[in-house]
């Protein structure tokens, strides 16, 4: 299917080193035929068995629905207005706070609960010092 030379379609060769067979092969369901880019056999990797090394190259496309794609509600911030210096300064502020008491409080071995108080400080800075959220689409 794919255009090689001899030397890279044959995957076994006979005891007596002169005759070449091409008896291994992808097998691949007719649905996915098309994300085949590339199959060849490579000669020089030792497998410890008299057969070569099959090698398929495929590419993966992944559809996500429009359903999919706005399960994920996600809160946005408006981060322009963190140009403004007022509201800069007490994003700032609020963050370091938050960042504070986070530090003295938490001695967490657990990560998932560390990521969501983090995460959690945020958005509350954000809120509290004028950030206005944008609404999900």
């Amino acid at each position: 299917m794919f255009t090689h030379r001899n030397i890279h379609k044959y995957t076994w060769t006979f005891p007596d080193g002169k005759t070449h067979n091409q008896i291994d092969h992808v097998l691949i369901d007719r649905r996915w035929h098309s994300s085949v880019l590339d199959v060849r056999s490579f000669r020089g990797d030792d497998c410890d068995t008299d057969h070569y090394l099959v090698i398929a190259k495929v590419k993966e496309r992944l559809a996500v629905g429009k359903q999919a794609a706005q399960r994920f509600d996600r809160q946005r911030f408006n981060l322009r207005k963190l140009n403004e210096p007022e509201v800069r300064e007490q994003y700032q502020i609020e963050i370091t706070n938050k960042f504070a008491a986070l530090e003295n409080v938490n001695d967490d071995k657990d990560v998932n609960r560390t990521w969501e108080n983090i995460k959690e400080n945020i958005q509350t800075s954000a809120e509290e010092s004028g950030s206005a959220r944008i609404e999900p689409e």
